[in-house]
């Protein structure tokens, strides 16, 4: 039998990029997924129990559009949301609508950036 703590310091020194190649490679190899498997509610009576929604915690502020007397607000309020983004970038996201702003941001977050937004005149979606 294999030693078991010397695979797990070998697969720690892994990349991320090499850690999924692996995984591609043993899905091939033994004929599985490594996808979270769906639960399927069985019919049993005709009442099925619905799974409690769970809280989420990570949401993604999608700007969906901007009018055109609008883009100036829109892009001071995407460069004061990303603090790191350019003029260039700024301009070329809200052109670009439908894109996301924000990613995997907590709430307090998510809601101070769709508020900003919308105060420039940009239509937000939170997801």
């Amino acid at each position: 039998m294999a030693d078991l703590a010397n695979i797990v310091e070998e697969l720690s020194k892994l990349t991320v990029i090499e850690a999924a190649d692996l995984v591609k490679q043993l899905e091939t190899k033994w004929g599985v997924s490594a996808a979270a498997p769906v639960a399927v509610a069985a019919a049993g009576g005709g009442a099925a129990a619905a799974a409690p929604a769970e809280a989420k915690d990570a949401f993604d502020v999608i700007l969906v559009s901007v009018p055109a007397d609008k883009k100036i607000a829109a892009i001071k309020a995407v460069r004061e949301i990303k603090a790191g983004l350019g003029l260039a970038e700024a301009k070329a996201l809200v052109e670009g609508a439908p894109k996301p702003v924000l990613e995997g941001a907590n709430k307090a977050d998510s809601d101070a950036a769709k508020k900003k937004l919308e105060e420039a005149g940009a239509k937000v979606d939170v997801k």
